[in-house]
């Protein structure tokens, strides 16, 4: 789950991006002092293959991306009013006394509790 989203994030140009920071840093270290690395590598004019391919990569990822239209809703406001009618038609059903049970008798007297 983590790994997905990180993926949906974009996290994995970061951590490209990092490597591709620490090769040009120790490849400019062979060859110019610390502080020349380390401005060479961090100033931007001077990128290297892989940023070139992480660069043209997020570009072509970002054509891709969806555009949301949002789109104004107007509401009406118009008072709403609920009106009880009665209905136009009914029918009365009977029952006979044949289908209900008989309710007639009590109920069993309960058992005399100790005290």
């Amino acid at each position: 789950m983590l790994i997905a989203m990180l993926g949906a994030s974009g996290a994995q140009w970061g951590l490209l991006q990092s490597v591709a920071w620490t090769t040009m840093l120790i490849n400019n270290l062979h060859t110019a002092s610390l502080k020349q690395a380390v401005e060479t590598t961090f100033d931007g004019n001077h990128p290297c293959c892989m940023c070139k391919a992480i660069a043209a990569a997020k570009k072509a990822e970002k054509k891709n991306v969806f555009v949301v239209q949002l789109k104004k809703f107007d509401f009406v406001s118009e008072p709403f009013r609920f009106v009880f009618q009665s209905p136009q038609a009914f029918f009365e059903i009977s029952y006979s006394s044949e289908c209900l049970p008989d309710v007639s008798h009590r109920p069993p007297v309960p058992p005399p509790r100790a005290v």
